[in-house]
This record gives C-alpha cells, structure tokens and sequence, in this order.
C-alpha cells in the first residue's frame, strides 16, 4: 500500500494512493463503515497503520480502487508527517560513498547524526541556501519511517516495527562541516535542509535489496546510482542499531546514506529517485532573502 499526504480544502490528509490518484480515508470510511485516522500522523501515533495494511492487502484493495479519486494532475502534496519525534541520518552507508569521503565506519558503529524538525519541507517546497553558507549539498537516501514503540529490536524482526519507507533528500552545509568534523550536526540543522515523501511505501510492496535502485539527481541528470544491496548497514542492523539506544515511536524516521551529493545553487532542482514504484521527490533551490 502506498500513502501519502494532501492538501485538500486547507487541511491535511491521508489518501491511499491508487493508478487513477489519490482516495482519501474520509472516502474510505464513508464507504465502508470505518473509522481510520485522517491524518498519516495519527495512523503512525495510534499504531493503525498495520491493521491498514492488512485490510488493505486482504481484499481492501479492490474496494479501495472502485472508490472515487482525486486526479494526479490535482494531487497536491504536504509532508507526509508534521512533526515526526526523531529524524536520525546514517553517513557513508554505501561503499561509494564512504570511498568518496576517504572514510571507513567502525565495524557495528554507523555514523549516525539528528536533525531538528524545523529542517523539514515537503515535495516541491523550496531548499533555502542560506545566507553565509558556501557550498550546499544535497543527498538522496531512502528514509525508514517507524510504525511501532519499541526498544533493543533484533535484526530479525526489524522489519516488523516498520511502518515504510520513503525517498528523503538529506541537506549539508559542506563548508562548515569541512572547518571541523565536529560541526556535523549543525552543517545539517539549517531550516528546509530535510525534505521527504510524496508517498510511504509499505514493507510488503518494496522490492529485494539487489533490485531496488536509490539515484541523487540535479536538473534532470542522474549524478550518482546505486542499490540497497550495496549498504554497509542494513535496514534491519540500522533499525535494530538505533533501538539499542533509545526507545523508537511511531513517526521516527531514519535516513539510510547516499550513494553521493550535488552542490546546489539557486535555480537548481534537487531528486530522489528510488526504483520499486516509488514516486519522485523533488524540490527546488532558492537562495535566502
């Protein structure tokens, strides 16, 4: 099943999203009697997204695809989530990219860094270059959203606590991160410096690692490519990683590193593409005013 997040009448709200465009769970609930969560945040909050899921792919689909649609050519899209409770990132996950960063992560220690809800936007805001800054980079990865309280997670059963993914493009201020490693987190805090969506793809329609391809694009020309089987950390290691540490909730997303980053400058336009049906993420550049 694949979700995403609309604007519709002012308002933001969930719609599952079919070949003729997006249905929204009000349509859904009208029709059938039920009484699911209008927004992708509370499905993720009141953990109603697996029963979802399972509906769905129980014979719900069907259902679904005869309901009325909001055309794609007038499918507005908002961030998938407002105020998610954690965006973690990992760095120099796949091999290219760690040879490019002249780095070598510690055996079981990830490179990993937060960053702050106020750097997020959706599909199609603007990325702000901010005054002061140099050199911006940006960075497409696949984003893991969690589905599920939980802590000390085992690899196997990673899977499980996921609610899905989505393409994310993860933002840097180079130039400040080159002064001093240690400035990390603050080269990635910048306002607009996270964008994600326009859909979360559940677990069960994503395709195998070897065959799911994550592209960092500028102006319409592929940059840099690679596949999920090239990470140094898995999926399942990364979310098992991070529930050692600390208790993930619904709505945490994880960002899985980058097959390589663009310098930006204003006009550009920046995308993740990821391969397995997901929708493009793109948003435009613009300098601060």
């Amino acid at each position: 099943m694949k979700l995403t997040t609309l604007r519709q009448e002012g308002h933001e709200q969930a719609a599952i999203v079919e070949a003729n465009g997006g249905v929204l769970l009000e349509t859904v609930n009208r029709a059938t009697g039920s009484c699911w969560s209008l927004t992708v945040t509370e499905l993720l909050e009141k953990e109603e997204l697996a029963e979802l899921t399972a509906w769905y792919a129980g014979g719900g689909a069907a259902m679904v695809a005869g309901l009325a649609a909001i055309p794609p050519a007038r499918m507005t899209y908002a961030p998938l989530l407002r105020k998610p409770p954690k965006i973690w990132g990992i760095g120099a996950n796949y091999r290219e990219k760690a040879v490019e960063m002249a780095v070598t992560p510690p055996d079981g220690e990830p490179i990993c860094f937060m960053k702050p809800t106020t750097t997020l936007i959706g599909p199609g805001e603007a990325i702000v270059l901010p005054n002061g800054v140099e050199r911006v980079t940006a960075e497409a990865e696949i984003a893991i959203v969690i589905g599920k309280r939980c802590k000390h997670v085992a690899e196997r059963d990673a899977l499980g606590v996921i609610a899905g993914f989505t393409p994310s493009l993860d933002m840097t201020a180079q130039d400040i991160h080159a002064r001093n490693p240690r400035f990390l987190g603050r080269s990635k805090a910048f306002d607009t410096f996270f964008s994600f969506g326009p859909e979360l793809v559940t677990p069960d329609e994503c395709p195998s690692a070897a065959d799911w391809p994550v592209e960092t694009w500028l102006n319409g020309t592929l940059a840099f490519s690679t596949d999920v089987s090239r990470m140094i950390y898995t999926i399942p290691y990364i979310v098992s990683f991070f529930s050692q540490l600390m208790t993930l909730e619904p709505g945490d997303i994880i960002m899985t590193g980058t097959p390589g980053s663009v310098r930006l400058a204003p006009g550009d336009t920046a995308e993740c593409r990821i391969g397995g049906g997901f929708a493009v993420l793109r948003n435009p550049v613009v300098a601060e005013v």
